[in-house]
Protein backbone atom coordinates (compact mmCIF):
# COMPACT_ATOMS: atom_id res chain seq x y z
CA UNK A 1 0.00 0.00 0.00
CA UNK A 2 1.53 3.35 -1.03
CA UNK A 3 1.68 6.46 1.15
CA UNK A 4 -1.06 8.28 -0.75
CA UNK A 5 -3.51 5.42 -0.25
CA UNK A 6 -2.66 5.28 3.46
CA UNK A 7 -3.33 9.00 3.88
CA UNK A 8 -6.66 8.74 2.03
CA UNK A 9 -7.63 5.68 4.06
CA UNK A 10 -6.81 7.52 7.28
CA UNK A 11 -8.90 10.51 6.21
CA UNK A 12 -11.86 8.24 5.38
CA UNK A 13 -11.55 6.50 8.78
CA UNK A 14 -11.52 9.88 10.56
CA UNK A 15 -14.65 10.97 8.68
CA UNK A 16 -16.37 7.70 9.63
CA UNK A 17 -15.50 8.08 13.32
CA UNK A 18 -16.28 11.82 13.64
CA UNK A 19 -20.05 11.66 14.40
CA UNK A 20 -19.44 9.35 17.36
CA UNK A 21 -16.91 11.74 18.92
CA UNK A 22 -18.56 15.17 18.62
CA UNK A 23 -21.89 16.81 19.65
CA UNK A 24 -24.92 16.80 17.33
CA UNK A 25 -24.41 20.50 16.54
CA UNK A 26 -21.05 19.76 14.92
CA UNK A 27 -22.44 16.65 13.25
CA UNK A 28 -24.98 18.93 11.58
CA UNK A 29 -22.19 21.29 10.53
CA UNK A 30 -20.32 18.36 9.00
CA UNK A 31 -23.49 17.42 7.13
CA UNK A 32 -23.40 20.88 5.53
CA UNK A 33 -19.72 20.31 4.75
CA UNK A 34 -20.51 17.00 3.05
CA UNK A 35 -23.21 18.49 0.84
CA UNK A 36 -20.98 21.45 -0.06
CA UNK A 37 -18.15 19.05 -0.84
CA UNK A 38 -20.24 17.38 -3.55
CA UNK A 39 -20.78 20.70 -5.31
CA UNK A 40 -17.17 21.82 -4.82
CA UNK A 41 -15.93 18.47 -6.15
CA UNK A 42 -17.80 19.09 -9.38
CA UNK A 43 -16.12 22.49 -9.61
CA UNK A 44 -12.70 20.92 -8.96
CA UNK A 45 -13.18 18.80 -12.08
CA UNK A 46 -14.93 21.48 -14.10
CA UNK A 47 -12.92 24.57 -13.17
CA UNK A 48 -9.66 23.39 -11.65
CA UNK A 49 -9.00 20.52 -14.06
CA UNK A 50 -10.94 21.24 -17.25
CA UNK A 51 -10.63 25.03 -16.99
CA UNK A 52 -14.35 25.94 -17.25
CA UNK A 53 -15.13 28.60 -14.62
CA UNK A 54 -18.77 28.30 -13.54
CA UNK A 55 -20.64 30.53 -11.10
CA UNK A 56 -23.91 28.71 -11.68
CA UNK A 57 -23.64 25.38 -9.87
CA UNK A 58 -26.12 26.50 -7.20
CA UNK A 59 -28.80 26.47 -9.91
CA UNK A 60 -28.41 22.70 -10.32
CA UNK A 61 -28.53 22.28 -6.54
CA UNK A 62 -31.81 24.22 -6.52
CA UNK A 63 -33.31 22.30 -9.46
CA UNK A 64 -32.82 18.99 -7.71
CA UNK A 65 -34.00 20.31 -4.34
CA UNK A 66 -37.21 21.77 -5.78
CA UNK A 67 -37.92 18.73 -7.96
CA UNK A 68 -37.81 16.27 -5.07
CA UNK A 69 -39.64 18.75 -2.78
CA UNK A 70 -42.57 19.16 -5.20
CA UNK A 71 -42.84 15.45 -6.01
CA UNK A 72 -42.63 14.20 -2.43
CA UNK A 73 -45.02 16.79 -0.96
CA UNK A 74 -47.67 17.08 -3.68
CA UNK A 75 -47.75 13.51 -5.01
CA UNK A 76 -46.35 11.61 -1.99
CA UNK A 77 -43.70 10.12 -4.26
CA UNK A 78 -40.82 8.27 -2.60
CA UNK A 79 -37.71 10.44 -2.07
CA UNK A 80 -35.73 7.82 -3.99
CA UNK A 81 -37.94 8.32 -7.02
CA UNK A 82 -37.54 12.03 -6.35
CA UNK A 83 -33.78 11.50 -6.66
CA UNK A 84 -34.17 9.88 -10.08
CA UNK A 85 -36.51 12.64 -11.27
CA UNK A 86 -34.18 15.33 -9.89
CA UNK A 87 -31.13 13.94 -11.63
CA UNK A 88 -33.05 13.49 -14.88
CA UNK A 89 -34.11 17.15 -14.83
CA UNK A 90 -30.61 18.32 -13.86
CA UNK A 91 -29.03 16.22 -16.62
CA UNK A 92 -31.41 17.62 -19.24
CA UNK A 93 -30.83 21.19 -18.12
CA UNK A 94 -27.05 20.67 -17.93
CA UNK A 95 -26.88 19.33 -21.48
CA UNK A 96 -29.00 22.19 -22.85
CA UNK A 97 -27.11 24.87 -20.93
CA UNK A 98 -23.74 23.23 -21.59
CA UNK A 99 -24.24 23.02 -25.35
CA UNK A 100 -24.80 26.78 -25.42
CA UNK A 101 -22.47 27.96 -22.64
CA UNK A 102 -19.42 25.87 -23.53
CA UNK A 103 -19.30 27.44 -26.98
CA UNK A 104 -18.16 30.60 -25.21
CA UNK A 105 -14.63 31.10 -23.91
CA UNK A 106 -12.76 33.21 -21.38
CA UNK A 107 -14.75 35.68 -19.32
CA UNK A 108 -17.75 35.37 -21.66
CA UNK A 109 -18.23 31.77 -20.49
CA UNK A 110 -18.14 32.80 -16.82
CA UNK A 111 -20.59 35.65 -17.44
CA UNK A 112 -22.87 33.17 -19.20
CA UNK A 113 -22.97 30.95 -16.11
CA UNK A 114 -23.78 33.97 -13.94
CA UNK A 115 -26.61 34.92 -16.29
CA UNK A 116 -28.44 31.60 -16.25
CA UNK A 117 -27.68 31.14 -12.54
CA UNK A 118 -29.48 34.41 -11.73
CA UNK A 119 -32.33 33.62 -14.13
CA UNK A 120 -32.99 30.22 -12.53
CA UNK A 121 -32.88 31.79 -9.04
CA UNK A 122 -35.66 34.21 -9.97
CA UNK A 123 -37.57 31.37 -11.59
CA UNK A 124 -37.62 29.56 -8.23
CA UNK A 125 -39.01 32.66 -6.51
CA UNK A 126 -41.58 33.52 -9.18
CA UNK A 127 -43.45 30.30 -9.94
CA UNK A 128 -46.47 29.81 -7.66
CA UNK A 129 -46.14 26.03 -7.84
CA UNK A 130 -42.73 26.33 -6.13
CA UNK A 131 -44.00 28.36 -3.21
CA UNK A 132 -42.44 31.55 -4.60
CA UNK A 133 -40.14 33.19 -2.02
CA UNK A 134 -41.87 31.42 0.87
CA UNK A 135 -40.54 28.06 -0.30
CA UNK A 136 -41.81 24.52 0.31
CA UNK A 137 -41.88 22.90 3.74
CA UNK A 138 -42.92 19.57 5.29
CA UNK A 139 -40.65 17.63 2.95
CA UNK A 140 -40.57 14.00 4.13
CA UNK A 141 -37.33 12.36 5.28
CA UNK A 142 -35.52 9.75 3.23
CA UNK A 143 -36.51 6.19 4.16
CA UNK A 144 -35.39 2.66 3.46
CA UNK A 145 -38.31 0.49 4.50
CA UNK A 146 -39.14 1.47 8.07
CA UNK A 147 -35.75 3.06 8.64
CA UNK A 148 -35.76 6.85 8.44
CA UNK A 149 -32.79 9.18 7.89
CA UNK A 150 -34.06 11.89 10.19
CA UNK A 151 -31.37 12.38 12.85
CA UNK A 152 -28.01 14.13 12.52
CA UNK A 153 -26.18 10.79 12.82
CA UNK A 154 -28.23 8.88 10.24
CA UNK A 155 -28.13 11.80 7.82
CA UNK A 156 -24.37 12.04 8.35
CA UNK A 157 -23.95 8.41 7.32
CA UNK A 158 -26.04 8.96 4.19
CA UNK A 159 -24.45 12.26 3.18
CA UNK A 160 -20.88 11.18 3.73
CA UNK A 161 -21.40 7.79 2.09
CA UNK A 162 -22.47 9.67 -1.05
CA UNK A 163 -19.61 12.16 -0.68
CA UNK A 164 -16.88 9.55 -0.19
CA UNK A 165 -18.22 7.54 -3.12
CA UNK A 166 -18.10 10.68 -5.29
CA UNK A 167 -14.54 11.46 -4.14
CA UNK A 168 -13.38 7.92 -4.93
CA UNK A 169 -15.06 8.04 -8.36
CA UNK A 170 -13.44 11.40 -9.17
CA UNK A 171 -10.03 10.14 -8.08
CA UNK A 172 -10.45 7.04 -10.24
CA UNK A 173 -11.52 9.19 -13.18
CA UNK A 174 -8.48 11.44 -13.07
CA UNK A 175 -6.22 8.39 -12.88
CA UNK A 176 -7.41 7.03 -16.22
CA UNK A 177 -7.45 7.50 -19.99
CA UNK A 178 -10.37 10.01 -20.00
CA UNK A 179 -8.90 11.66 -16.90
CA UNK A 180 -5.65 12.41 -18.70
CA UNK A 181 -7.66 13.89 -21.55
CA UNK A 182 -9.61 16.08 -19.12
CA UNK A 183 -6.36 17.32 -17.56
CA UNK A 184 -5.12 18.31 -21.02
CA UNK A 185 -8.17 20.47 -21.78
CA UNK A 186 -7.34 23.50 -19.66
CA UNK A 187 -4.13 24.59 -21.39
CA UNK A 188 -3.56 22.15 -24.26
CA UNK A 189 -6.88 21.64 -26.03
CA UNK A 190 -5.29 22.03 -29.50
CA UNK A 191 -2.79 19.29 -28.66
CA UNK A 192 -5.58 17.11 -27.27
CA UNK A 193 -7.56 17.46 -30.48
CA UNK A 194 -4.51 16.45 -32.52
CA UNK A 195 -4.47 13.10 -30.70
CA UNK A 196 -8.14 12.40 -31.36
CA UNK A 197 -9.64 13.83 -28.15
CA UNK A 198 -12.98 15.55 -28.69
CA UNK A 199 -12.41 18.56 -26.42
CA UNK A 200 -15.93 19.95 -26.83
CA UNK A 201 -17.67 16.67 -26.03
CA UNK A 202 -15.35 15.97 -23.11
CA UNK A 203 -16.01 19.41 -21.58
CA UNK A 204 -19.73 18.72 -21.87
CA UNK A 205 -19.27 15.38 -20.08
CA UNK A 206 -17.42 17.10 -17.22
CA UNK A 207 -20.05 19.85 -17.12
CA UNK A 208 -22.77 17.20 -16.89
CA UNK A 209 -20.92 15.28 -14.18
CA UNK A 210 -20.44 18.44 -12.09
CA UNK A 211 -24.14 19.26 -12.48
CA UNK A 212 -25.16 15.74 -11.36
CA UNK A 213 -22.99 16.04 -8.25
CA UNK A 214 -24.71 19.34 -7.51
CA UNK A 215 -28.04 17.59 -8.10
CA UNK A 216 -27.24 14.91 -5.52
CA UNK A 217 -26.32 17.69 -3.08
CA UNK A 218 -29.64 19.44 -3.78
CA UNK A 219 -31.62 16.25 -3.16
CA UNK A 220 -29.82 15.73 0.15
CA UNK A 221 -30.31 19.42 1.03
CA UNK A 222 -34.10 19.17 0.60
CA UNK A 223 -34.51 16.07 2.76
CA UNK A 224 -31.93 17.21 5.30
CA UNK A 225 -33.57 20.59 6.02
CA UNK A 226 -37.09 19.36 5.13
CA UNK A 227 -37.57 22.81 3.59
CA UNK A 228 -36.41 24.61 0.42
CA UNK A 229 -36.56 28.27 -0.58
CA UNK A 230 -34.83 30.33 -3.28
CA UNK A 231 -32.53 32.10 -0.81
CA UNK A 232 -30.21 29.06 -0.63
CA UNK A 233 -29.65 29.08 -4.39
CA UNK A 234 -28.73 32.68 -5.19
CA UNK A 235 -25.59 33.87 -6.94
CA UNK A 236 -23.82 34.26 -3.58
CA UNK A 237 -24.11 30.51 -3.06
CA UNK A 238 -22.50 29.95 -6.47
CA UNK A 239 -19.59 32.19 -5.51
CA UNK A 240 -19.23 30.35 -2.20
CA UNK A 241 -19.01 26.97 -3.95
CA UNK A 242 -16.37 28.27 -6.34
CA UNK A 243 -14.55 29.80 -3.38
CA UNK A 244 -14.49 26.39 -1.68
CA UNK A 245 -12.90 24.74 -4.71
CA UNK A 246 -10.25 27.46 -5.06
CA UNK A 247 -9.34 27.57 -1.36
CA UNK A 248 -9.03 23.82 -1.08
CA UNK A 249 -7.09 23.46 -4.31
CA UNK A 250 -9.04 23.69 -7.53
CA UNK A 251 -7.11 20.88 -9.22
CA UNK A 252 -7.13 18.50 -6.22
CA UNK A 253 -9.92 16.01 -5.51
CA UNK A 254 -9.48 16.26 -1.74
CA UNK A 255 -9.33 20.03 -2.09
CA UNK A 256 -13.13 19.93 -2.28
CA UNK A 257 -13.27 18.55 1.27
CA UNK A 258 -10.66 20.98 2.58
CA UNK A 259 -12.28 24.01 0.96
CA UNK A 260 -15.83 23.10 1.97
CA UNK A 261 -14.70 22.47 5.55
CA UNK A 262 -12.82 25.75 5.89
CA UNK A 263 -15.54 27.93 4.34
CA UNK A 264 -18.44 26.28 6.20
CA UNK A 265 -16.85 25.95 9.63
CA UNK A 266 -14.95 29.24 9.64
CA UNK A 267 -18.00 31.21 8.57
CA UNK A 268 -20.09 29.59 11.31
CA UNK A 269 -17.48 30.27 13.97
CA UNK A 270 -17.08 33.88 12.86
CA UNK A 271 -20.84 34.38 13.15
CA UNK A 272 -20.67 33.25 16.77
CA UNK A 273 -17.47 34.97 17.87
CA UNK A 274 -17.48 38.35 16.16
CA UNK A 275 -20.75 39.78 17.61
CA UNK A 276 -19.44 38.90 21.07
CA UNK A 277 -16.09 40.49 20.28
CA UNK A 278 -17.60 43.75 18.92
CA UNK A 279 -20.58 43.65 21.29
CA UNK A 280 -22.81 44.50 18.37
CA UNK A 281 -24.63 42.53 15.71
CA UNK A 282 -23.76 42.92 12.03
CA UNK A 283 -22.26 41.18 9.03
CA UNK A 284 -18.78 41.29 10.48
CA UNK A 285 -18.14 37.68 9.50
CA UNK A 286 -18.38 38.57 5.80
CA UNK A 287 -15.75 41.29 6.12
CA UNK A 288 -13.34 39.27 8.24
CA UNK A 289 -13.89 36.16 6.14
CA UNK A 290 -13.03 38.07 2.97
CA UNK A 291 -9.82 39.46 4.49
CA UNK A 292 -8.74 36.05 5.80
CA UNK A 293 -9.40 34.35 2.46
CA UNK A 294 -7.47 37.02 0.58
CA UNK A 295 -4.46 36.53 2.86
CA UNK A 296 -4.77 32.76 2.53
CA UNK A 297 -4.83 32.82 -1.26
CA UNK A 298 -1.96 35.28 -1.31
CA UNK A 299 0.20 32.73 0.50
CA UNK A 300 -1.13 29.59 -1.20
CA UNK A 301 -2.33 30.54 -4.66
CA UNK A 302 -2.97 26.91 -5.67
CA UNK A 303 -5.08 26.29 -2.56
CA UNK A 304 -4.32 24.54 0.69
CA UNK A 305 -4.28 20.92 -0.44
CA UNK A 306 -1.05 21.14 -2.48
CA UNK A 307 0.53 22.93 0.49
CA UNK A 308 -0.58 20.20 2.89
CA UNK A 309 0.21 17.22 0.66
CA UNK A 310 3.83 18.28 0.21
CA UNK A 311 4.35 16.59 3.58
CA UNK A 312 2.96 13.40 2.04
CA UNK A 313 4.53 13.09 -1.42
CA UNK A 314 2.70 10.52 -3.53
CA UNK A 315 4.40 7.24 -4.31
CA UNK A 316 4.87 6.90 -8.09
CA UNK A 317 2.44 4.43 -9.55
CA UNK A 318 4.23 1.27 -10.71
CA UNK A 319 4.57 1.01 -14.46
CA UNK A 320 2.99 -2.14 -15.87
CA UNK A 321 5.69 -4.60 -16.94
CA UNK A 322 6.91 -4.13 -20.48
CA UNK A 323 5.76 -7.72 -21.02
CA UNK A 324 2.12 -6.53 -20.73
CA UNK A 325 0.30 -7.54 -23.95
CA UNK A 326 0.94 -4.91 -26.59
CA UNK A 327 -1.82 -2.87 -28.15
CA UNK A 328 -2.90 -3.74 -31.70
CA UNK A 329 -0.91 -1.87 -34.37
CA UNK A 330 -1.91 -0.46 -37.73
CA UNK A 331 -1.07 -2.38 -40.84
CA UNK A 332 1.99 -0.79 -42.46
CA UNK A 333 1.83 -0.14 -46.22
CA UNK A 334 4.79 -1.23 -48.37
CA UNK A 335 7.84 1.02 -48.40
CA UNK A 336 7.61 3.50 -51.26
CA UNK A 337 3.80 3.79 -51.13
CA UNK A 338 2.60 7.40 -51.37
CA UNK A 339 0.99 8.02 -47.98
CA UNK A 340 0.58 11.78 -47.88
CA UNK A 341 -0.11 14.12 -50.77
CA UNK A 342 -0.88 17.84 -50.68
CA UNK A 343 -1.90 19.79 -53.78
CA UNK A 344 -2.54 23.49 -54.34
CA UNK A 345 -2.83 24.42 -50.65
CA UNK A 346 -3.58 28.09 -50.08
CA UNK A 347 -4.07 29.98 -46.82
CA UNK A 348 -4.38 33.72 -46.26
CA UNK A 349 -4.84 35.66 -43.02
CA UNK A 350 -6.50 38.85 -44.16
CA UNK A 351 -4.12 40.39 -46.68
CA UNK A 352 -1.19 38.15 -45.66
CA UNK A 353 -0.77 35.03 -47.81
CA UNK A 354 0.94 32.44 -45.59
CA UNK A 355 0.77 29.49 -48.00
CA UNK A 356 0.30 29.79 -51.75
CA UNK A 357 -0.28 26.86 -54.13
CA UNK A 358 1.84 24.48 -52.06
CA UNK A 359 2.15 20.77 -52.73
CA UNK A 360 4.29 17.82 -51.65
CA UNK A 361 4.35 14.03 -51.57
CA UNK A 362 5.54 11.77 -48.76
CA UNK A 363 6.12 8.02 -49.08
CA UNK A 364 6.27 5.19 -46.57
CA UNK A 365 9.83 4.67 -45.35
CA UNK A 366 10.89 8.23 -46.25
CA UNK A 367 11.99 11.30 -44.31
CA UNK A 368 11.06 14.51 -46.11
CA UNK A 369 12.49 17.81 -44.92
CA UNK A 370 10.48 21.03 -45.18
CA UNK A 371 12.85 23.98 -44.83
CA UNK A 372 12.86 27.70 -45.42
CA UNK A 373 13.61 30.99 -43.67
CA UNK A 374 11.55 32.21 -40.71
CA UNK A 375 8.09 33.25 -41.84
CA UNK A 376 8.21 31.08 -44.96
CA UNK A 377 4.95 29.33 -44.00
CA UNK A 378 6.27 25.96 -42.84
CA UNK A 379 4.29 25.75 -39.60
CA UNK A 380 1.15 26.96 -41.40
CA UNK A 381 1.70 24.15 -43.90
CA UNK A 382 1.93 21.70 -41.01
CA UNK A 383 -1.31 23.06 -39.57
CA UNK A 384 -3.10 22.71 -42.91
CA UNK A 385 -1.95 19.13 -43.38
CA UNK A 386 -2.79 18.06 -39.82
CA UNK A 387 -6.22 19.71 -39.81
CA UNK A 388 -5.42 22.27 -37.13
CA UNK A 389 -6.18 24.96 -39.74
CA UNK A 390 -8.66 24.80 -42.60
CA UNK A 391 -7.22 25.69 -46.01
CA UNK A 392 -8.82 28.27 -48.28
CA UNK A 393 -8.31 25.96 -51.26
CA UNK A 394 -6.40 22.86 -52.30
CA UNK A 395 -6.53 19.30 -51.02
CA UNK A 396 -4.68 16.84 -48.79
CA UNK A 397 -4.83 13.06 -49.22
CA UNK A 398 -3.77 10.38 -46.77
CA UNK A 399 -3.48 6.92 -48.36
CA UNK A 400 -5.54 8.24 -51.25
CA UNK A 401 -8.39 9.54 -49.07
CA UNK A 402 -9.09 13.26 -48.89
CA UNK A 403 -8.61 14.50 -45.35
CA UNK A 404 -8.70 18.30 -45.78
CA UNK A 405 -11.70 19.70 -43.95
CA UNK A 406 -12.07 16.66 -41.67
CA UNK A 407 -10.42 18.28 -38.65
CA UNK A 408 -7.52 17.23 -36.46
CA UNK A 409 -9.41 14.50 -34.57
CA UNK A 410 -10.51 12.61 -37.66
CA UNK A 411 -7.06 12.92 -39.23
CA UNK A 412 -5.42 11.55 -36.07
CA UNK A 413 -7.69 8.50 -36.28
CA UNK A 414 -6.38 7.83 -39.78
CA UNK A 415 -2.79 7.71 -38.56
CA UNK A 416 -1.31 11.19 -39.06
CA UNK A 417 0.22 12.60 -35.86
CA UNK A 418 2.27 15.72 -35.24
CA UNK A 419 4.44 17.58 -32.76
CA UNK A 420 4.33 21.36 -32.33
CA UNK A 421 6.76 24.22 -32.91
CA UNK A 422 6.30 25.27 -29.28
CA UNK A 423 6.23 22.45 -26.74
CA UNK A 424 2.68 21.31 -25.94
CA UNK A 425 2.96 19.23 -22.78
CA UNK A 426 0.81 19.31 -19.65
CA UNK A 427 3.59 20.51 -17.37
CA UNK A 428 2.12 19.25 -14.08
CA UNK A 429 1.56 15.74 -15.44
CA UNK A 430 4.30 13.13 -15.39
CA UNK A 431 6.23 12.21 -18.51
CA UNK A 432 4.46 8.85 -18.44
CA UNK A 433 1.00 10.41 -18.37
CA UNK A 434 1.89 12.89 -21.12
CA UNK A 435 3.09 10.11 -23.40
CA UNK A 436 0.03 7.98 -22.57
CA UNK A 437 -2.09 10.84 -23.95
CA UNK A 438 -0.72 9.96 -27.37
CA UNK A 439 -2.28 6.49 -27.13
CA UNK A 440 -5.73 7.91 -26.29
CA UNK A 441 -7.38 6.56 -29.45
CA UNK A 442 -5.97 3.09 -28.78
CA UNK A 443 -7.98 2.77 -25.55
CA UNK A 444 -11.62 1.70 -25.32
CA UNK A 445 -13.09 2.55 -21.93
CA UNK A 446 -14.86 5.82 -21.12
CA UNK A 447 -15.61 7.89 -18.04
CA UNK A 448 -18.11 5.56 -16.34
CA UNK A 449 -15.79 2.54 -16.56
CA UNK A 450 -12.94 4.71 -15.25
CA UNK A 451 -14.96 5.86 -12.23
CA UNK A 452 -15.85 2.26 -11.39
CA UNK A 453 -12.25 1.12 -11.91
CA UNK A 454 -13.41 -1.28 -14.65
CA UNK A 455 -10.72 -0.10 -17.06
CA UNK A 456 -7.62 -1.51 -15.38
CA UNK A 457 -6.61 -4.00 -18.09
CA UNK A 458 -7.03 -1.40 -20.81
CA UNK A 459 -5.17 1.16 -18.68
CA UNK A 460 -2.28 -1.26 -18.05
CA UNK A 461 -1.82 -1.72 -21.79
CA UNK A 462 -1.86 2.03 -22.44
CA UNK A 463 0.66 2.75 -19.70
CA UNK A 464 2.92 -0.11 -20.80
CA UNK A 465 2.86 1.28 -24.35
CA UNK A 466 3.76 4.73 -23.03
CA UNK A 467 6.61 3.23 -20.99
CA UNK A 468 7.94 1.41 -24.07
CA UNK A 469 8.03 4.60 -26.10
CA UNK A 470 9.73 6.53 -23.29
CA UNK A 471 12.41 3.84 -23.05
CA UNK A 472 12.71 3.90 -26.83
CA UNK A 473 13.57 7.60 -26.90
CA UNK A 474 16.04 7.27 -24.01
CA UNK A 475 14.10 8.99 -21.21
CA UNK A 476 13.35 5.98 -19.02
CA UNK A 477 14.97 7.62 -15.98
CA UNK A 478 12.57 10.59 -16.25
CA UNK A 479 9.37 8.57 -16.56
CA UNK A 480 7.83 9.75 -13.27
CA UNK A 481 9.11 13.33 -13.34
CA UNK A 482 6.76 16.21 -14.04
CA UNK A 483 7.22 17.05 -17.70
CA UNK A 484 7.57 20.74 -16.88
CA UNK A 485 10.69 20.00 -14.82
CA UNK A 486 12.63 18.71 -17.85
CA UNK A 487 14.93 20.75 -20.05
CA UNK A 488 13.44 22.07 -23.28
CA UNK A 489 15.29 19.53 -25.41
CA UNK A 490 14.03 16.65 -23.29
CA UNK A 491 10.48 18.00 -23.51
CA UNK A 492 10.72 17.84 -27.30
CA UNK A 493 11.80 14.20 -27.05
CA UNK A 494 8.79 13.54 -24.81
CA UNK A 495 6.58 14.97 -27.58
CA UNK A 496 8.10 12.51 -30.05
CA UNK A 497 7.48 9.61 -27.64
CA UNK A 498 3.88 10.79 -27.26
CA UNK A 499 3.44 10.84 -31.04
CA UNK A 500 4.90 7.35 -31.36
CA UNK A 501 2.47 6.07 -28.73
CA UNK A 502 -0.33 6.89 -31.20
CA UNK A 503 1.07 4.25 -33.63
CA UNK A 504 1.19 6.67 -36.57
CA UNK A 505 1.67 5.99 -40.27
CA UNK A 506 2.76 9.59 -40.92
CA UNK A 507 4.70 11.62 -38.36
CA UNK A 508 5.00 15.41 -38.63
CA UNK A 509 7.80 16.90 -36.52
CA UNK A 510 8.06 20.66 -36.14
CA UNK A 511 11.64 21.62 -35.15
CA UNK A 512 12.32 18.48 -33.06
CA UNK A 513 16.05 19.22 -32.68
CA UNK A 514 15.59 22.73 -31.26
CA UNK A 515 17.18 22.94 -27.82
CA UNK A 516 19.00 19.59 -28.10
CA UNK A 517 22.71 19.14 -27.43
CA UNK A 518 24.93 17.55 -30.06
CA UNK A 519 24.79 14.03 -28.60
CA UNK A 520 21.02 14.31 -28.17
CA UNK A 521 20.69 15.29 -31.84
CA UNK A 522 22.69 12.23 -32.82
CA UNK A 523 20.39 10.02 -30.76
CA UNK A 524 17.34 11.67 -32.35
CA UNK A 525 18.76 11.16 -35.85
CA UNK A 526 19.33 7.47 -35.05
CA UNK A 527 15.77 7.13 -33.75
CA UNK A 528 14.28 8.75 -36.86
CA UNK A 529 16.43 6.57 -39.11
CA UNK A 530 15.10 3.49 -37.29
CA UNK A 531 11.53 4.72 -37.76
CA UNK A 532 12.19 5.17 -41.48
CA UNK A 533 13.50 1.60 -41.63
CA UNK A 534 10.23 0.42 -40.03
CA UNK A 535 8.24 2.03 -42.87
CA UNK A 536 7.12 5.19 -41.07
CA UNK A 537 6.77 8.34 -43.18
CA UNK A 538 8.26 11.43 -41.52
CA UNK A 539 7.83 15.08 -42.51
CA UNK A 540 10.21 17.29 -40.59
CA UNK A 541 10.62 21.06 -40.27
CA UNK A 542 14.03 21.99 -38.91
CA UNK A 543 16.46 24.94 -39.00
CA UNK A 544 19.59 22.96 -38.11
CA UNK A 545 20.95 22.33 -41.61
CA UNK A 546 23.71 19.99 -40.49
CA UNK A 547 21.10 17.81 -38.75
CA UNK A 548 18.69 17.93 -41.71
CA UNK A 549 21.20 17.31 -44.52
CA UNK A 550 22.55 14.19 -42.87
CA UNK A 551 19.11 12.73 -42.20
CA UNK A 552 16.44 13.42 -44.82
CA UNK A 553 15.91 11.65 -48.15
CA UNK A 554 14.46 14.69 -49.94
CA UNK A 555 13.93 18.38 -49.25
CA UNK A 556 11.12 20.81 -50.05
CA UNK A 557 12.19 24.44 -49.71
CA UNK A 558 9.61 27.17 -49.02
CA UNK A 559 9.97 30.94 -49.29
CA UNK A 560 7.20 33.52 -48.83
CA UNK A 561 4.61 30.74 -48.65
CA UNK A 562 5.55 29.15 -51.98
CA UNK A 563 7.61 26.16 -53.02
CA UNK A 564 11.02 27.43 -54.05
CA UNK A 565 12.65 24.12 -54.89
CA UNK A 566 12.46 20.36 -54.29
CA UNK A 567 15.03 17.59 -54.58
CA UNK A 568 17.84 15.67 -52.94
CA UNK A 569 19.81 17.32 -50.11
CA UNK A 570 22.98 17.67 -52.21
CA UNK A 571 20.97 19.25 -55.03
CA UNK A 572 19.41 21.77 -52.65
CA UNK A 573 22.80 22.68 -51.19
CA UNK A 574 23.93 23.65 -54.69
CA UNK A 575 20.68 25.29 -55.82
CA UNK A 576 21.33 29.04 -56.39
CA UNK A 577 17.85 30.19 -55.33
CA UNK A 578 17.99 28.12 -52.13
CA UNK A 579 21.44 29.42 -51.29
CA UNK A 580 20.28 33.00 -51.77
CA UNK A 581 17.01 32.63 -49.85
CA UNK A 582 18.00 30.42 -46.97
CA UNK A 583 21.45 28.91 -46.74
CA UNK A 584 23.24 32.22 -46.83
CA UNK A 585 25.79 31.16 -49.44
CA UNK A 586 26.87 27.96 -47.67
CA UNK A 587 27.40 25.30 -50.38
Amino acid sequence: MNRSTMVLGGAAALIAAAPFLIPDFYVNLLNYVGMATLVALGLVLLTGVAGVVSFGQQAFVGMAAYTTAVLTTSTQLSPWLGLLASLALVATAAVLLGVVTLRLSGHYLSIGTIAWGIAIYYLFGTLPGLGQYYGIDNIPPIRIGDFSFDTPLTLYLLIWSATLAALAAARNLLDSRPGRAIRALRFRSAMAESFGIDAGALKLVVFLYAALLAGVAGWLHAHFLRFVSPHAFGINAGIDYLFMAVIGGAAQVWGAVVGASIVTLLREWLKDWLPKLFEHTGNYETIVFGVLMTLLLFRTRDGLTPYLTRWFPPTPQPVPPLATPVLPRRERPPVGTVLLEAQGLHKAFGGLVAVKDMGLQLRAGEILGLIGPNGAGKTTMFNLISGTLASDSGLVRLRGERIDGQGARAIARLGLVRSFQHVHLVSQMSVLDNVALGAHLRGRHGTLAAMLRADRRDEAQLMAEAARQIERVGLGDSMHKASGSLALGQQRIVEIARALAADPLVLLLDEPAAGLRWNEKQALAELLSNLRAEGLAVLIVEHDMEFVMGLVDRLVVMDFGEKLAEGLPLEMQAHPAVIEAYLGGVA
